[in-house]
C-alpha cells in the first residue's frame, strides 16, 4: 500500500529510490509498533524492574519511528538534509533498542521478536540513507 500511495502522490520524489523508501517507511511503523507492544508485554513481566530500561529503550524506538516514517511519507527533494537526520536518528535508536532487546531475547520472546524488528528498520534506514547520499 505504501508504495502505490508514493505512486499517486503528484509530487517530485527527485531520484529517490521510491522501493528502498517504501520500504523503510513500513519498516518504521512496524518497529514502532512491535516496540510498543514489547514494551506493555515487558511491563506484564513478574521482573518489571530488571526490564525498565528495555521499556524506555522501546518506548524512545517507538517514538522515534513514527516520527521518521511519518517525516518519510512527506519526503520532498529539498528536505534532504533533514530527511538524512531523521534517518540517521532512527538507525541509532533502533540498533540500541534490538541490542537492549536482544540481552533479553532468551527469557522473553517478545523481546527476541523486538530485536529483529529494530534490526530490519535499522537496515532499512541504512539502505535508503545510502541511497539518499549517493543519489541512487
Amino acid at each position: 500500500m505504501t508504495t502505490t500511495m508514493l505512486d499517486a502522490t503528484p509530487k517530485d520524489w527527485g531520484n529517490v529510490d521510491r522501493e528502498r523508501l517504501a520500504a523503510c517507511i513500513e519498516a518504521c511503523f512496524a518497529c514502532a509498533q512491535t516496540c510498543t507492544a514489547c514494551a506493555d508485554a515487558c511491563l506484564s513481566e513478574e521482573m518489571v524492574a530488571e526490564l525498565t530500561r528495555c521499556i524506555r529503550t522501546d518506548q524512545d524506538c517507538a517514538e522515534i519511528c513514527v516520527a521518521t516514517g511519518n517525516a518519510l511519507t512527506r519526503l520532498t527533494a529539498d528536505t534532504a538534509d533533514v530527511s538524512r537526520a531523521f534517518l540517521e536518528a532512527c538507525a541509532s535508536v533502533c540498533r540500541a533498542c534490538g541490542d537492549e532487546c536482544e540481552q533479553h531475547a532468551q527469557m522473553h520472546e517478545h523481546c527476541r521478536i523486538c530485536a529483529e524488528a529494530c534490526r530490519r528498520c535499522e537496515q532499512a534506514c541504512r539502505d535508503l540513507l545510502a541511497s539518499l547520499t549517493s543519489g541512487a
